[in-house]
């Protein structure tokens, strides 16, 4: 994708049934789609085509909330303001007794109360992938998890495969 499409304005140009093809092995690829060029025009009118650098200003962009910002801060400047809040952190977050909110920004909060400041950029990455691979939403691999001691769900379901 960024090999063809390497800077706001080459996004802002790009045909929107070409950069839905790139990207339609996502979920929601045609919304996002938009999205991007959407973003992508509004970073060149608004911002002479530089991405912005702050939350405050980041999250005023449709389809942007704290989970885009807080990665493309950490990971396009370096910076760190919060912690990635998504569906497996969500869910993990809750499993282990972190965070008993269902909104991102509240459970963002809790994260970081509890997660060293120096880990808030690896931290969330971490339980992404452990939320990927063993605790699944459904039919989690609890029988395999090093975290089952601390985790209110398990030991709570029949583990029958």
């Amino acid at each position: 994708l960024f090999k063809k499409y390497k800077t706001p304005c080459d996004f802002a140009k790009a045909d929107i049934d070409e950069l839905k093809t790139a990207i339609n092995s996502i979920n929601y690829y045609n919304t996002k789609a938009n999205n991007i060029k959407k973003l992508a025009e509004m970073i060149v009118r608004q911002y002479n085509g530089k991405v912005p650098d702050t939350m405050e200003e980041l999250i005023k962009f449709s389809g942007v909330a704290r989970k885009t910002a807080n990665v493309v801060l950490s990971q396009g400047f370096g910076k760190t303001e919060g912690i990635v809040v998504d569906t497996h952190v969500k869910r993990l977050a809750g499993r282990l007794g972190i965070s008993k909110s269902n909104t991102p920004e509240k459970i963002e909060q809790d994260l970081m109360k509890v997660v060293p400041y120096e880990k808030w950029v690896s931290f969330p990455f971490s339980l992404i992938l452990h939320g990927r691979a063993v605790c699944k939403a459904k039919r989690p691999l609890c029988d395999i998890c090093f975290l089952y001691s601390l985790c209110s769900y398990g030991g709570k379901q029949c583990l029958i495969s």
